[in-house]
C-alpha cells in the first residue's frame, strides 16, 4: 500500500510546564496518550538530510509505515509505504532499503542510491491528539538519545489560516514562538553531540 499526501504543520516547543497547561487547558489526561516510535534513516553521507528530506519507519500498534518526506512549495510531500516487521528489520540490520515506490522516488527523482540507505536509530514519542478549529492538535513529549523534549503541533488543510490559528493559540497561553526543528534533526543533532562528546574521550 503506497498513497501520498502534503503535510502542512506548524510546530513549537514547550516548557514542561507549558505542556502541563496546555494538556490542563485541553482537559488531555495520561491515557489520552499513545507510543509511536520514528526509526529514522539517511546515507552515511546524509544525501537526503543534504536535500532537505528525511526518511523513517514510524512503528505505530502492530503497522509499519515507511515515510519519506520531500520539500514541497506549501508544507511536505509525504509519501507513505506500508512494510512488513521482517523488512523492517533487514532495513535496520542490513544496508539498503526495501523495495517499492518510495525506492525508486530516491533513485529516479533525488538521485539516491537505495542500497546506501542505512540505519541511524530511533525516537520515540508519547503523543495526544485532539481537533482544534478545523485542524488537529497534537501534543508530543519525545525521547531520544537520553534527552526528553515537548512539543506542540497544529496539522492543517491551509497555510495562512493554520499559521493565523496557531499564533493565536500561543498568544492566547503566553507560550513564546520558539524556531522548532523537525524531530529528525533534533535527533540528528543530539546523535552528533554524542558522538562528540565520545570522541573527547578517546
Amino acid at each position: 500500500m503506497t498513497n501520498q499526501e502534503i503535510e502542512i504543520e506548524f510546530k513549537n516547543l514547550l516548557t514542561f510546564d507549558e505542556f502541563t497547561s496546555l494538556c490542563s487547558a485541553f482537559k488531555v489526561k495520561s491515557d489520552d496518550f499513545f507510543t509511536q516510535e520514528n526509526h529514522y534513516f539517511d546515507t552515511p553521507a546524509f544525501a537526503l538530510k543534504d536535500k532537505g528530506c528525511a526518511l523513517r519507519i514510524r512503528k505505530k500498534g502492530d503497522t509499519f509505515t515507511l515515510t519519506l518526506k520531500q520539500p514541497a512549495k506549501e508544507g511536505l510531500l509525504e509519501t507513505h509505504q506500508i512494510v512488513s516487521e521482517n523488512e523492517f528489520q533487514t532495513m535496520k540490520s542490513e544496508k539498503g532499503l526495501v523495495n517499492g515506490i518510495i525506492s525508486t522516488i530516491l533513485k529516479e527523482d533525488l538521485n539516491i542510491s537505495p542500497s546506501e540507505v542505512i540505519y541511524f536509530g530511533s525516537l520515540k514519542t508519547n503523543r495526544a491528539e485532539l481537533p482544534y478549529k478545523d485542524g488537529l492538535l497534537v501534543l508530543d513529549e519525545s525521547n531520544y538519545m537520553d534527552t526528553s523534549d515537548f512539543e506542540l503541533e497544529y496539522e492543517v488543510k491551509d497555510y495562512a489560516e493554520g499559521e493565523k490559528l496557531f499564533h493565536e493559540l500561543l498568544d492566547a497561553y503566553g507560550i513564546p514562538l520558539r524556531e522548532t526543528k523537525n524531530k529528525i534533526v533534533r535527533f540528528y543533532e543530539a546523535k552528533a553531540c554524542a558522538l562528540t562528546g565520545e570522541e573527547d574521550q578517546i
